[in-house]
């Protein structure tokens, strides 16, 4: 009987990986093998080990991989599978591998520091410190990525095909219908991947891309992520509160420090400050973009024009390219990143990583977070264990780089930039189903999370739901 796995992202919001497994044999040995998803895990040290452990199935005997969308939680353990031997072709949106194209490598790139770091001053139990991998071994994986338009129907194997359609999370983002024939019967298995938020650009202001996923889905299983499972968005429009912010903030002669995800989050951001200055409500002070990956994350959105929404189209079309705009520096290289640090006036930096796993953002929280002048601000989910999720919850000190830094600075944050769907938002979208699925697992999310969306589920729609376990195997009836 065929099977899906859950390798990863069930009990966590973390390393999605979900194994579809065609066989007949119970063990799964004589099956067409399917990855949807290959993420790397994030936040506490229980699940970062698992990033060092081989796959349960070994990686040449995985025959595809189908990829929703270009988040390192989602892709960023691909150069890892490929150098434990897969060597199968891995499907996503062009879109999607653009941007896996500078998201990977600098993955390997950002380890390969951090490794170095730490074999320099010892700061690690193993010696030596070993990279997961290496920005070369991160570029050789982009041999097998093959770009698959959205609604192309990708025929696998004699049994199972799959299409691609709009998630609206991040830029290229898709969510994967998967239909399996086998036995004299078709069945449709949905993996949503992230889901985007609702249409509506007060509440969801300074969406990038297309808002809202595709609706009128059909699906006899539904894998679906339940990151923000017990939590709402708020409902009003962070730009006055975000104004003030920094309003107050230039006034006791600080600056704010913005840790961003590259992709989708700082573009995001980069928009609405450029609309906040130029309505007034913000002074013109310097942005710094510090992140290379932003950098060329911001290229590959001008490219693809396909995915705008109406506000972007309009704000481009009226202020031209983010990298031309006067006032906003893109850091390239490590002299242009440190010239920042040697800024003493009040400015914006925008860095990533997000949750402050890596990146340039660690050198300027360490100098800035002692200074009270100072704003930390999150506009991204914190995962716990991450430094991230340790700042904003208040703690009194962070250590990065092995040292103890103590927070001083104002710490911030606003929830409206998630490009995750909250509880309201996913039943908006379930209830355009054509019919209700035979049963849905919840995967991506944080137990509590994935929990409290179940009972949301169950009450509110009278849908079969469970909380999927990490290795478990259900079968595809």
């Amino acid at each position: 009987m065929a099977y899906i796995q859950f390798l990863g992202a069930a009990g966590t919001v973390t390393g999605s990986k979900h194994l579809i497994n065609t066989s007949s044999d119970a063990e799964g040995k004589n099956g067409f093998q399917v990855l949807v998803d290959c993420g790397m895990f994030q936040g506490q040290k229980e699940w970062r080990e698992r990033n060092w452990q081989d796959t349960p199935v070994p990686a040449r005997e995985i025959d595809a991989v189908v990829l929703t969308h270009a988040h390192l939680d989602h892709c960023g353990w691909i150069p890892r599978l490929v150098k434990e031997g897969f060597r199968g072709p891995i499907y996503a949106t062009s879109a999607t591998i653009d941007l896996c194209g500078i998201i990977l490598p600098d993955s390997g790139h950002l380890q390969e520091e951090d490794a170095e770091f730490y074999n320099k001053y010892k700061k690690s139990k193993h010696d030596p410190a070993l990279p997961l991998y290496t920005l070369e071994e991160a570029q050789e994986c982009m041999q097998y990525f093959r770009a698959v338009q959205f609604g192309e129907s990708k025929h696998l194997s004699g049994e199972i095909s799959f299409r691609f359609v709009r998630a609206a999370h991040i830029l290229g983002s898709s969510m994967a219908e998967v239909t399996l024939d086998a036995g004299g019967r078709s069945r449709r298995l949905l993996f949503t991947g992230d889901i985007g938020r609702v249409r509506d650009q007060n509440i969801a202001p300074g969406k990038v891309v297309h808002s809202g996923p595709t609706e009128g889905e059909t699906a006899d299983v539904l894998v679906m992520e339940s990151t923000y499972g017990n939590r709402r968005h708020p409902t009003d429009d962070p730009r006055p509160q975000l104004a003030a912010l920094i309003r107050q903030t230039v006034e006791r002669g600080g600056s704010v420090v913005v840790p961003a995800f590259a992709v989708e989050r700082t573009q995001k951001f980069l928009f609405m400050l450029k609309e906040l200055m130029e309505s007034g409500q913000i002074p013109r002070l310097p942005v710094f973009c510090d992140s290379p990956m932003a950098i060329k994350a911001v290229e590959i959105f001008l490219k693809h024009t396909e995915e705008y929404s109406g506000e972007t189209r309009s704000l481009i079309s009226q202020y031209g390219s983010p990298l031309n705009w006067p006032g906003f520096t893109f850091a390239s290289t490590p002299a242009d990143s440190k010239k920042i640090n040697d800024s003493r006036f009040p400015c914006i930096i925008i860095s990533s990583s997000g949750m402050v796993t890596g990146g340039r953002i660690q050198h300027h929280l360490a100098q800035r977070l002692p200074d009270p002048k100072n704003t930390v601000l999150f506009i991204g989910f914190q995962a716990p264990g991450t430094r991230g999720f340790t700042i904003k919850s208040g703690a009194p000190e962070v250590r990065i780089y092995g040292e103890i830094v103590p927070i001083r600075a104002q710490v911030a944050a606003f929830e409206q930039f998630s490009d995750h769907a909250d509880p309201p938002e996913l039943l908006q979208w379930l209830r355009t189903f054509t019919r209700k699925p035979e049963i849905t697992y919840l995967v991506h999310g944080e137990p509590a999370a994935s929990t409290q969306l179940r009972e949301f589920m169950t009450k509110e729609l009278g849908w079969k739901v469970q909380v999927a376990q990490w290795m478990e195997k259900v079968e595809v009836q």
